[in-house]
Parts: C-alpha cells; structure tokens; sequence
C-alpha cells in the first residue's frame, strides 16, 4: 500500500510526489504572487473535483486551508511563474494524474 505525500517547494517552483521517502514524481507548478502568496505549513487534501470550471482547468483537489489548493488552469504559459492567488496551478495533464494517484486526507506540506 502507498503511504502518498505530496511537497510543494515555492523556491523551486516545483511539486514533488514522495511514497514515503522517495520522489517519484515531480511536477512544475505555478505559485502565488507576491501580494498573494501560496501559504507556507501542512496541509491536507480534503476535496477533489474533476473539471471544476472557471480557472481552475481540469481538476481541483481542495486543501485544509479554506480556498486554497492544487488545480489545473487554463493558461500553461503561467506554469513556473508567480501567478495565483495563492493555489498551486499545475498543467491540466499533470493535475489528472496527481489526482488519480492521491487520495482525499493526503498530506501536503507547501515549504518556501
């Protein structure tokens, strides 16, 4: 059984995929502007939404801190940059297949 835990590193911009200890998958993302800054802490993922609307692409994993979380977009060029409001944005491809390997309760810890 997989124990999935998910590390989004903001000075990277990247977001990492550990079973246990180990890195098996890592992502670009894209993070939270200056005046909106993605939240530093742990987190848990409590909701997920296949193609949610809006900007938020083709999924949406919501985390613990209300209106924050882990989403698609609709703007691929925004991928690497800071972007959001505060969420995490992942390529559409990308947010699919994270959200197919993670379940609800996965622990996310956003690190600067």
């Amino acid at each position: 059984m997989a124990s999935y835990r998910i590390i989004v590193d903001l000075s990277d911009r990247r977001l990492y995929l550990l079973d246990g200890n180990t890195v098996i998958r890592a992502y670009p993302v894209g993070i939270g502007k200056m005046l909106t800054q993605s939240p530093v802490g742990e987190f848990t993922i409590i909701n997920k939404q296949a193609n949610p609307g809006g900007p938020f692409g083709a999924f949406w994993m919501g985390l613990s801190k209300p209106h924050y979380g882990i989403h698609g977009n609709n703007d691929p060029s925004s991928i690497g940059r800071m972007v959001s409001h505060g969420c995490i944005r992942m390529y559409n491809d990308d947010v699919v297949a994270l959200a197919a390997m993670v379940p609800i309760h996965t622990r996310v810890t956003i690190r600067e």
